[in-house]
């Protein structure tokens, strides 16, 4: 089972959160994604249980995000609030052609761990976390970065190869 450490855009402070890692395990056409946040995770904005269902913009605050590379072009993006509530789109391109598509994930906050099981493929994917702290502060984690401001869409923070 792959691990990855999640590492903080440089230009975004979290006094909050030390560190994120992630474990990866892929197993009958299933992801299972757990996330585990290190530090005062009580300092977080999150947000209450509710049921799960789509909720657009669930990135504008904390939730923990995958990103499936898709064979010949194009890519998944994945959103899961520790409330249980997900977003998922499908690009054609980078930041172009996007669209909802159906998922579904199990999303399970346990306390200091987000707990994803979802049917997705995939051989090349991004993972990454936005952090709300209690006064607002934001802060944006992934295994990779690319130069410039945070950017999750972009190719280089498709980091993690699954064999």
């Amino acid at each position: 089972m792959p691990s990855a450490a999640l590492e903080r855009h440089p230009a975004t402070p979290c006094a909050a959160v030390r560190g994120i890692s992630v474990d990866v395990e892929r197993q009958d056409g299933c992801l299972h994604l757990t996330y585990t946040f290190e530090g005062a995770t009580d300092r977080l904005r999150i947000p209450a249980p509710r049921a799960p269902r789509f909720v657009d913009g669930l990135w504008q605050h904390t939730c923990c995000e995958l990103f499936v590379a898709r064979p010949g072009g194009g890519y998944r993006e994945f959103n899961f609030s520790p409330s249980g509530e997900w977003a998922a789109y499908e690009f054609d391109g980078y930041r172009t052609g996007r669209r909802a598509i159906e998922a579904r994930p199990d999303i399970v906050l346990r306390g200091k761990q987000l707990e994803v099981s979802l049917e997705e493929k995939a051989a090349r994917i991004g993972l990454s976390a936005v952090i709300e702290e209690q006064d607002g502060t934001i802060s944006y984690w992934a295994l990779r970065h690319a130069p410039g401001k945070p950017d999750f869409h972009h190719p280089d923070a498709f980091a993690m190869e699954l064999g």
